[in-house]
């Protein structure tokens, strides 16, 4: 076959972008023209965290290793895994009616909603008892297990009086402290699962 019929390049062919002038490969030590765009980082979407310029092996290798999940604690991988996930509802409440608002199409009409700051990252709706728990313990809604644990050990490290050299002024705060994440690490919204559980 004659190399002069043969079809010509397509400037864009599964993500083959031909660049006003050559750029070399991003990749450290490859000197091959890049042809295609990658973010670059795999935790941050591209338009927010920039791009990066590959070669077509360098830009496979990418694609192959790219995992949504890197970087997330195992807490954050289940409610990514929720179904529920990104489908939080909006609720309103008019005259003690309440009623769904999946996409706050009715925000203008009937306000905020009902169940704003009482709403995990996965939805749930957090009961009046775990909202004041978490204030307890100096965090909102948007808490996770491990974030609770994490603001727990720091307040017991706080108010325990052997870290205030034995003062015992802070006990009744300390108190609250443990009973507030005896009853968060047990409510359904926070309950650790088995798999996950450390």
């Amino acid at each position: 076959m004659d190399q002069d019929h043969s079809p010509p390049r397509r400037a864009r062919f599964h993500g083959r972008v031909e660049l006003p002038q050559p750029t070399p490969c991003a990749h450290p030590g490859c000197t091959t023209e890049a042809e295609f765009r990658a973010p670059a980082s795999n935790r941050v979407a591209g338009h927010v965290g920039g791009w990066q310029w590959l070669c077509l092996d360098h830009v496979r290798q990418f694609n192959a290793g790219y995992n949504f999940f890197d970087g997330m604690a195992p807490d954050e991988i289940s409610e990514a895994q929720s179904p529920l996930a990104g489908w939080a509802h909006v609720v309103h409440d008019v005259n003690g009616y309440k009623f769904n608002d999946p996409l706050n199409a009715l925000h203008g009409k009937f306000g905020q909603d009902a169940f704003a700051g009482r709403r995990t990252n996965a939805g749930t709706v957090l009961a009046e008892v775990d909202v004041k728990a978490l204030k307890t313990l100096e965090l909102d809604a948007s808490a996770t297990l491990a974030t609770i644990k994490r603001a727990y050990k720091a307040l017991v490290r706080r108010f325990h009086p052997d870290s205030n050299g034995g003062d015992r002024s802070h006990e009744r705060k300390l108190q609250d402290v443990v009973q507030a994440y005896t009853h968060l690490k047990s409510a359904a919204a926070f309950r650790a699962d088995p798999k996950t559980a450390r």
